[in-house]
C-alpha cells in the first residue's frame, strides 16, 4: 500500500471548548499553547465559526473578529479552518445574501483559509450562495454533509448529495456527523464510495459521545480518508472529538503515519490540561460514552440545554421523557439532522410537549417557520396532521428561504451607526442585534476589555518570536504544508484581487 500521511485537523480552539466547557475559551487562554500549535504541521486547526462568535460577545466581552487576527499573528503559517453554517452564517436563522457575502470577505480578509460549510437540512440551495462568495475571495470550500440516521438517510443518498456539492465548485468533502452516530462500518463504507465516485479530498468529522469515533477513524483511514478531524487529548472524549495523540500513535509506522511529533502534542496536552481547570465551573457533568445518543440522536451540546431548560422550570426529573419524545417529533417534522438550528427546533417543541401534558399544544414561532419551509427544504414530508395544527391551509414555500429576504447591510449600518468602528462591527450587529450592540456600547465606555486584548496581543508576538526561535529543532519532525494535494490561495493574492466586491 503506498504511503499517504492521514492529515490531521485539531479542534482544541473551536468545537473541543464548545463541546466541554460551553464555548468559554478566552483568546487569552488560547496564546500559551499556540506557538506550539503552529510548529506540529497540522492540516488545519479549526478555531472560529460555529458557537464561538455571538458567545465571544455574549459571554467573555471579546470581539471574535479580533481572535483571528489575534491568533493569526501567534500563528502565522497553519491553516485556519471555521465552521459555516451556509445561509445561517453562524447564526440560529437565515440572513440575506448580501450579509452572508460581506460575512465571508471579511472573515476571509481576517485569515480564514478554510470554510466549512454546512446546510442543517442538507439542502444544498442554502450553501451555494456561501460557496460561491468563498470560491470568489480565494477560501477553500469544504462542503459539509450532516449525517445522520433514519428511514430516510442513505449511503447512496449522501454519496449522490457529495456529487452535488462538487458539481457546484466544492475542494474537499466534509461528512459532518454531529452527534457520534457513524459507526466504524458505515464510516468505511461512505468513505470508500466517495473517494471511488468523486475526485476530492474527504475529510471525516464526528464526536466521541456514542463511544466509536476513534474505531470509526481508523476505518475511515484504511478506506483512504484524507483527514480527520480530531483534538488534543485533555480536551477530547466525552461529547468532544477523539484524542489527537491515541490517532497519531495508532498510524504511526502505517502507510497512514501521520509524521506528527507526539512529544509535542504531550506538551500541547499538558499546557491545555492546565488551562481546563479555569473553567471547570463550565463543564457539561457528562461523563464516559453515552449510548443514549444512538437512540435520540441528540448531540451533547443539546443534551446539555435540554438539561438547562428543564432545569429552569423546575422539570429535572422529566429528561427520560424529553428523550423519548425527541425522535417522535424529529420523525413528524421530517426527520431533519440534529444541528443547529434544527436540533433547537426539535429540541424546544419536544420539550413544550412534555411539560404541558398535550402535544402540539403549544408551537413556536421557529417550528412554524420551519414547517412553512423558511429554513429549507426538510429530507421528508412533514407530518400532515403536525403541519395542520402549525400552519393551517398555509402552504409551505417551495424556493430557496434567502430569495424572499432583502438586502440587510445598509440598514444594519444606518441603525448602529457610529457605535460601529468598522465593517466587522456593521456584520457583527447585522448578525447579532442584540448582542452586539450591548458589547459595541461596553466597547465605547471603555468596559470592553482592552486591557486583557492588549496584553494578549503582547502574549501573541512573545509567542511568535518563540515559535520562530524554535523552528528550525522540529523542522524534521513536522511535515512540511506542501504534503496537501490542494493548495489554500495565498493570503496576499486573495486579497488583492479585484474580486473583493463590497469591500
Amino acid at each position: 500500500m503506498e504511503n499517504k500521511p492521514l492529515r490531521i485537523t485539531d479542534t482544541v480552539l473551536r468545537d473541543a471548548h464548545q463541546s466541554l466547557l460551553a464555548t468559554r475559551l478566552r483568546t487569552e487562554d488560547m496564546l500559551p499553547f499556540a506557538a506550539k500549535l503552529e510548529r506540529v504541521g497540522y492540516h488545519s486547526v479549526e478555531m472560529w465559526g460555529g458557537a464561538t462568535f455571538d458567545s465571544a460577545m455574549r459571554f467573555l466581552d471579546e470581539d471574535p473578529w479580533e481572535r483571528i487576527r489575534v491568533l493569526r499573528k501567534a500563528m502565522p503559517n497553519t491553516p485556519f479552518q471555521m465552521l459555516l453554517r451556509g445561509q445561517n452564517v453562524v447564526g440560529y436563522r437565515h440572513y440575506p445574501d448580501d450579509i452572508v457575502e460581506k460575512f465571508i470577505i471579511l472573515a476571509r480578509k481576517n485569515g480564514i483559509d478554510i470554510f466549512r460549510i454546512f446546510d442543517a437540512l442538507n439542502d444544498v440551495r442554502n450553501m451555494r450562495w456561501a460557496m460561491e462568495v468563498t470560491k470568489r475571495v480565494g477560501g477553500h470550500v469544504q462542503a459539509a454533509i450532516c449525517y445522520t440516521i433514519s428511514p430516510v438517510h442513505t449511503i447512496e443518498g449522501y454519496v449522490e448529495m457529495a456529487k452535488q456539492l462538487a458539481d457546484m465548485g466544492a475542494d474537499s468533502i466534509c461528512i459532518k456527523d454531529m452527534a457520534g452516530l457513524i459507526s466504524p462500518y458505515a464510516a468505511y463504507e461512505l468513505v470508500k464510495r466517495l473517494k471511488a465516485e468523486i475526485p476530492l479530498p474527504v475529510q471525516l468529522h464526528t464526536h466521541y459521545t456514542s463511544g466509536m469515533a476513534t474505531g470509526a477513524v481508523i476505518k475511515a483511514a484504511e478506506a483512504g480518508v484524507d483527514m480527520v478531524d480530531t483534538a488534543i487529548s485533555s480536551l477530547a472524549l466525552v461529547t468532544s472529538q477523539p484524542p489527537t495523540e491515541t490517532i497519531v500513535s495508532i498510524m504511526r509506522e502505517t502507510p497512514r503515519d501521520t509524521g506528527l511529533d507526539l512529544g509535542l502534542l504531550a506538551e500541547i496536552a499538558q499546557d491545555v490540561a492546565q488551562i481546563r481547570k479555569k473553567y471547570a465551573k463550565f463543564e457539561s457533568g457528562l461523563v464516559g460514552v453515552d449510548v443514549d445518543v444512538l437512540r435520540f440522536q441528540i448531540p451533547g451540546g443539546m443534551l446539555s440545554n435540554l438539561v438547562a431548560q428543564l432545569r429552569e422550570q423546575g422539570a429535572e426529573h422529566r429528561y427520560r421523557e424529553v428523550l423519548d419524545e425527541v425522535p417522535r417529533v424529529r420523525a413528524e417534522l421530517g426527520y431533519p439532522p440534529l444541528v443547529t438550528p434544527s436540533s433547537q427546533i426539535v429540541g424546544t417543541q419536544a420539550t413544550l410537549n412534555v411539560i404541558l401534558g398535550e402535544r402540539y399544544k403549544v408551537i413556536p414561532q421557529e417550528v412554524k417557520n420551519y414547517i412553512r419551509g423558511l429554513y429549507g427544504r426538510p429530507p421528508a414530508p412533514i407530518d400532515p396532521a403536525v403541519k395542520r395544527l402549525a400552519i393551517g391551509d398555509e402552504e409551505p414555500i417551495d424556493c430557496r428561504p434567502a430569495d424572499l429576504i432583502p438586502p440587510g447591510y445598509e440598514q444594519a449600518k444606518a441603525e448602529i451607526g457610529d457605535l460601529a468602528e468598522s465593517e466587522e462591527d456593521i456584520i457583527s450587529y447585522a448578525l447579532f442585534p442584540q448582542v452586539a450592540k450591548p458589547f459595541l456600547e461596553r466597547r465605547r465606555a471603555g468596559a470592553s476589555g482592552k486591557a486583557q486584548m492588549v496584553a494578549a496581543i503582547a502574549a501573541a508576538l512573545a509567542a511568535q518570536e518563540s515559535a520562530k526561535a524554535a523552528r528550525p529543532a522540529v523542522a524534521a519532525a513536522a511535515p512540511a504544508m506542501s504534503v496537501s494535494p490542494w493548495k489554500i490561495a495565498g493570503r496576499q493574492s486573495a486579497m488583492g484581487g479585484s474580486g473583493w466586491r463590497g469591500l
